[in-house]
């Protein structure tokens, strides 16, 4: 089966399901209001890890203790704007629950492992299909801590990890200090997740494979989509004017997906886990592996433009003003991890924060619509975005061609009551 389809975002999920999709004989139109690949673009400010071992769920047991903690400290990992707090409310409730058990967050990790397990091999592929083999590494990713009782602390987070199959090694100061001497004396054992790999530009891969996609036929409307049209033919409305038609419209759009799919009576319960990132642009970062020091959990990923630090969830509207204090915790934490970055007293530093689009329960939202199987999800991945995007690619198109295997269902959007 084959036919005309919109996708409408042009971030990694959208941009590889377009990919995918011409591929495999549809007629794709993408739409977005920005040039692939752009800053607008929460693609764009990824960390870059593309990871087996992403697999564990932001809410966790016993989270609910701390949310007192989210909504006073600022420098946490994990804050709360208190004026979002009424507007935020039923997604946490849900959030919170989600992760109230070790056998809910034991489902959830094994169905992240589902998108994400062999992600690094795909996206090896990937950028060798679309000419971009030096953007994308597989040196593995760190995982560091001030000592062994630091990393036993995490014991659930490990345990999902081994057994849903990540394969990992232990490194001792020892081997710190041998493979990773910019890393400061405060970490004395790591974790080296061995087949992690990592993308040096996530904003010009994403463009690259939009330059492929439409070197297989794939037209470009830079236009964003402001209306989403469900009739006997499904239509995409254009800010320039424009009206698109198509037998089937995937809605990649990221955080405005619900704001697009609300006019017609579907409503995705999916909130902005708003993160930031600082990129050192000056001088050169002496190491090739990314590392995620545990004390700011963060990660900090050598790229093309220096050290991203990427990080820090800020749970807040779509609306509200970003708060660049939270960019100055993860300088402080990298000024604590890495002494070589003392010693340049006047670095240079590009700031960035962007709308990680995410759901109560982890799990990214991805096939047809119940009440209208014309449109496809494919949104709401949160921190899992660029290293699920292959997989998703793949799921979209079963949808297309009315495949729902039995793994893909708990994906779906009818898990949420409309």
């Amino acid at each position: 089966m084959t036919g005309k389809v919109i996708v409408v975002g042009a971030g990694i999920i959208g941009a590889t399901a377009a990919l995918r999709l011409a591929e495999a004989g549809w007629d794709v139109a993408i739409c977005d209001g920005n040039a692939p690949g752009s800053e607008a673009g929460a693609s764009y400010g990824n960390g870059g890890w593309i990871s087996p071992a992403s697999i564990i769920p932001m809410s966790m047991p016993g989270l609910w203790r701390k949310v007192p903690g989210f909504l006073l400290d600022r420098n946490g990992p994990l804050t709360i704007d208190w004026r979002s707090l009424p507007q935020l409310t039923p997604w946490l409730l849900r959030f919170l629950w989600a992760g109230a058990s070790k056998t809910r967050v034991r489902r959830t990790a094994k169905l992240l492992s589902f998108l994400l397990h062999d992600g690094p091999e795909r996206h090896l592929e990937l950028a060798r299909k679309t000419g971009q083999e030096q953007l994308v590494l597989q040196k593995g990713l760190l995982y560091a801590y001030p000592d062994r009782a630091s990393f036993e602390a995490e014991a659930l987070s490990w345990e999902l990890r081994r057994e849903n199959g990540v394969a990992y090694a232990e490194w001792n100061e020892t081997e710190i200090r041998r493979r990773l001497p910019a890393l400061g004396p405060a970490y004395r054992f790591a974790i080296h997740v061995v087949n992690g790999a990592h993308c040096r530009d996530t904003g010009g891969y994403v463009a690259g494979i939009v330059d492929a996609a439409r070197r297989k036929g794939v037209q470009f409307h830079q236009s964003a989509v402001t209306a989403i049209l469900d009739g006997v033919t499904p239509q995409a409305v254009l800010e320039s004017g424009e009206t698109l038609s198509a037998d089937r419209i995937v809605v990649a759009a990221g955080i405005h997906s619900g704001r697009l799919l609300r006019p017609l009576g579907v409503r995705i319960p999916m909130q902005s886990e708003r993160g930031y990132h600082v990129t050192v642009t000056s001088g050169q970062t002496p190491f090739e592996i990314p590392v995620m020091p545990s004390t700011g959990r963060m990660a900090n990923t050598p790229t093309d433009m220096g050290l991203r630090l990427s990080g820090q969830v800020e749970l807040a509207t779509v609306d509200k003003p970003p708060n660049w204090e939270r960019a100055q915790v993860l300088q402080r934490h990298a000024l604590a991890s890495y002494p070589y970055l003392s010693t340049d007293k006047t670095p240079r530093l590009r700031l960035w924060m962007g709308h990680r689009p995410s759901t109560p329960d982890g799990l990214p939202v991805i096939g047809p619509l119940s009440r209208h199987p014309s449109l496809i999800a494919a949104f709401g991945h949160g921190h899992v975005g660029i290293a699920a995007a292959p997989k998703t690619a793949d799921l979209v198109l079963d949808a297309l061609e009315n495949r729902i295997s039995g793994e893909a269902r708990p994906f779906l959007p009818s898990r949420f009551r409309q």
